[in-house]
């Protein structure tokens, strides 16, 4: 039995709201500690990050009751809440739509099924799409199993020309983007259509039970909500990215109660002020990227998004003194009301967790 109450959820839904609306005078903190002992056995089948890779004769029901196990071993502190959503990789939209999906050394990756000019792509779901098909078995199985004491997310939809990007690979869609734009926006207009599908039919599989919604970075939020994302600007100018990127991020985020955007990497900085303009988008999301400096090093692209208005969020692996970073955070911006923080790490950490909790007014 998961060790997390109706009361608890009360809490996190009414701390978020605030959160959502600007009036909580301090920042979200969700703290998940890993190695408590659950009073089941353990089940023989691993545990993996990204749910492709079990074999797909593995029924949906024994993964969720796998996923159930890893539940009743964590405990949720401060803003923290149990949630599960199903990972098939950043963008698995491409895979619904054909592309090929490809389990790697520890990640996913999507190819395209076959080579074809741009103007010889046409976008459409197969309901027979065997990664459709897992997706929205594991929604039934874990919205059966759970029935509303856990979060059930989003899956990794990724961005529209990133999507694209998976049928269109390495410069071929850039060269499309000025030899053959209308190509492009068709292409870009049809994955938003069938994306929005794919959303609202997921969703609508997790109701009446399910608390809101979250995706792959849990954030919760009592309307609709979900992390937007473009990781092939950062090949774009300001330019191509207002006229390809942004007016599917504006419409997007427009039928979203909270939108968010994850900014990936130096790359997208050039893009930022334009995202910061889009007046639905609640909160952008810094990823400074592989081998670049951990956050602690980039303070003004949080005084950017802060000083636009705007939510982030930060994970404590993106930091080697993630508590001293929120502490210098708090010194350079004078507040943390508008940030969150997700702390991910193992039970041994409990008592170092309590301070910061109780630091920062979070403590249940």
């Amino acid at each position: 039995m998961l060790d997390f109450s109706q009361e608890q959820w009360q809490s996190v839904k009414e701390i978020s709201k605030r959160w959502w609306q600007g009036d909580l005078e301090r920042p979200i903190i969700q703290v998940r500690l890993e190695g408590k002992k659950p009073k089941r056995p353990k089940p023989e089948l691993p545990l993996y990050v990204f749910d492709s890779f079990h074999d797909l004769a593995i029924p949906a029901e024994t993964i969720v009751d796998r996923l159930d196990y890893h539940l009743q071993s964590t405990l949720y502190m401060g803003d923290a809440f149990p949630q599960y959503w199903p990972n098939f990789g950043p963008g698995v939209m491409a895979a619904i739509l054909g592309a090929s999906l490809q389990n790697g050394l520890g990640t996913v990756w999507f190819h395209p099924p076959d080579e074809r000019e741009i103007g010889e792509i046409y976008f459409s779901i197969d309901t027979n799409n065997v990664w459709y098909q897992r997706i929205l078995s594991l929604i039934q199985a874990a919205s059966k199993r759970w029935q509303g004491t856990v979060q059930i997310g989003m899956t990794d939809l990724g961005g529209n020309l990133d999507i694209l990007s998976a049928f269109r690979p390495g410069e071929k869609l850039i060269y499309d983007l000025y030899d053959q734009p209308q190509q492009v926006e068709r292409l870009l207009e049809k994955a938003h259509a069938l994306w929005w599908e794919c959303f609202e039919q997921m969703h609508a599989l997790t109701t009446p039970d399910n608390p809101g919604y979250s995706c792959w970075t849990p954030l919760y939020s009592e309307q609709s909500y979900y992390m937007l994302q473009c990781d092939f600007s950062y090949m774009l100018n300001p330019h191509l990215f207002d006229s390809f990127v942004k007016p599917e991020l504006v419409a997007s985020a427009n039928k979203l109660g909270n939108a968010f955007y994850h900014l990936d990497g130096p790359g997208q900085l050039p893009h930022l002020d334009s995202i910061l303009g889009i007046k639905a988008i609640k909160g952008v999301q810094w990823i400074p990227g592989a081998g670049q400096p951990d956050v602690s090093q980039w303070p003004w692209v949080y005084q950017k998004i802060l000083g636009a208005n705007k939510l982030t969020q930060i994970f404590n692996h993106q930091c080697h003194d993630d508590l001293d970073f929120l502490d210098q955070l708090a010194d350079q911006l004078g507040t943390l009301k508008n940030v969150a923080y997700i702390y991910q790490g193992h039970i041994s950490q409990e008592k170092k967790m309590e301070k910061l909790l109780l630091k920062y007014g979070a403590l249940k």
